[in-house]
This record gives structure tokens, sequence and C-alpha cells, in this order.
């Protein structure tokens, strides 16, 4: 499900780029091209339609993104990696101090003066 996930986002990402790069900023773009303004799909018109277009891929851009997040295996279910393993194996060298783990109990420290 990921991988349809993914593939939905860089649609909808080719999506926003190419309606990004239809608009003109000062007003122009596709929106120039129609020389009347009373026409059912002229300037206003286009201008309002690459706006929401726009914003409605954006925002699905961010909720496939978010929905995407969720289908991420984390490995958790299964055993650790062989570095995982090798990490938690290893022990310290002499001489350093030892850290809690953060699974003992922590007493505080005493007042240091």
């Amino acid at each position: 499900m990921y991988t349809v996930t993914a593939i939905l986002i860089v649609i909808a990402s080719i999506l926003l780029t190419l309606v990004v790069l239809v608009q003109n900023s000062k007003g122009g773009g596709l929106a120039a091209n129609f020389a009347t303004g009373n026409t059912t799909f002229g300037v206003r018109q286009t201008a309002d339609f690459l706006e929401k277009a726009t914003w409605t891929l954006a925002i699905a851009i961010l909720v496939l993104c978010l929905l995407g997040t969720t289908f991420i295996s984390t490995g958790r279910n299964k055993k650790n990696s062989n570095l995982e393993q090798r990490l938690e194996q290893t022990q310290q060298p002499a001489g350093l101090p030892q850290f809690p783990s953060g699974t003992e109990d922590t007493k505080p420290l005493p007042p240091t003066e």
C-alpha cells in the first residue's frame, strides 16, 4: 500500500508543478490568453480554477504524505537487525562512565557544592 501512496504523491507533485508553471504571478499565464472577460471560462474563471487546483493538489500531497507514513513498516515486529544485535552485545571499555539505559530505577544525584 505504501507503493501506491508513493506513486500518488509523485503524480500529484508533477501535476502541482505543471499548474504552478502555468500560472503567472502578474496575472498573465494561461489566463492572459483569453481576451474577453465575459466568456464562460474566461480570465477570472481560469485564475480561480488554477488557484483551486493548486490548493487542492497541495492539500492532497500533505494528506498522502501523512497517510504514507502509516504504511511504512518499521520492522519492530521482526527480530532486530544484525547491527542492533551487535550494538546490544558490545560492552563498554573499562574506564568509561556507565550511563543508565533508562530501564533501571533512577535515583536523584546528591547535591554538589
